[in-house]
């Protein structure tokens, strides 16, 4: 049987995706079929793995992780017949960034509803250069699937076939078919959106200076003295206070939209997180 490509898919997309598949046969492989045409029985993702928990036994545990990605959420489940994952798992401090190889998981309470996860077969320790390249790579996934279906949707009939004559792979153009058959007329702008979003938090540098912009020593003072005020505040392990943080940042000079700036700064370059909304961690 032949290997089945690694996908480079974002999270949002991926866990946009209600339709699942097989090709028929004992041993053929199951696909996810993302609402851009990405099939996908395997994926290669990057990202900061954020919590840990055993949602198993002592005796059978069952790991269970979020690794974020600049869109969204992937969770990650592995157990006893992923043992060297579970293993790895079981050893990671969150947070974390990490390179996952894995395996699409799916589970259905009912028809028309799914849950998506990834069963890893390998985890690795990464770094923020590597998340870096990996969203670069998922951009350049995403802008292509977006021109493929944007050419399919002015298709009358909508072939593989002939989406293969205009420049597509048969890959790419099979899933096309199949997700714009499911999913019908897919609202693009909304990808396209998060494209640009994932450019800007691979490239914060490219947007408009503020007002009053400051020197990089400055900035760099400025970004130290939030990240400790951070770690400071968060005296219970799950994360700053975000009004804490405002309030002790006021009582030392410091202004709320230079605090802000310097949060966002932080976010996109990776060095904090949000575990959830209003509050914050460092990585």
């Amino acid at each position: 049987m032949r290997r089945e490509v690694a996908w480079r898919v974002f999270a949002k997309e991926y866990s946009d995706s209600d339709f699942q598949f097989s090709e028929g046969g004992e041993r053929s492989p199951s696909y996810v079929v993302t609402p851009l045409g990405a099939k996908i029985n395997r994926l290669f993702v990057v990202g900061v793995i954020t919590d840990i928990d055993n949602v198993g036994s002592d005796d059978q545990p069952m790991w269970r992780a979020r690794l974020s990605d600049p869109t969204g959420v992937y969770v990650l489940s592995a157990g006893l017949y992923q043992p060297e994952a579970a293993k790895t798992l079981s050893g990671i401090e969150p947070p974390a960034f990490a390179a996952v190889m894995g395996k699409t998981r799916v589970y259905s309470p009912e028809e028309g509803t799914l849950y998506l996860s990834i069963r890893p077969e390998m985890i690795r320790a990464a770094n923020d250069a590597v998340r870096n390249y990996w969203t670069l790579e998922c951009c350049r996934s995403l802008r292509t699937r977006l021109d493929a279906v944007a050419e399919a949707l002015r298709m009358d009939p909508l072939t593989k076939e002939g989406l293969i004559a205009l420049g597509q792979s048969e890959r790419i153009a099979d899933g096309i078919v199949r997700a714009v058959d499911h999913y019908g007329t897919v609202d693009l702008e909304r990808y396209r959106l998060m494209l640009v979003d994932a450019l800007k938090y691979l490239l914060p540098e490219s947007q408009p200076a503020p007002p009053e912009e400051k020197d990089e020593e400055e900035e760099s003072e400025l970004d130290e003295y939030v990240l400790e005020l951070i770690g400071k505040l968060d005296t219970d392990g799950k994360g700053a206070d975000w009004e804490s943080l405002l309030e002790a940042s006021k009582k030392d000079g410091v202004q709320k939209d230079d605090l802000e700036q310097a949060v966002n700064g932080l976010l996109d370059n990776g060095h904090a997180y949000e575990p959830v909304i209003g509050k914050l961690k460092r990585i």
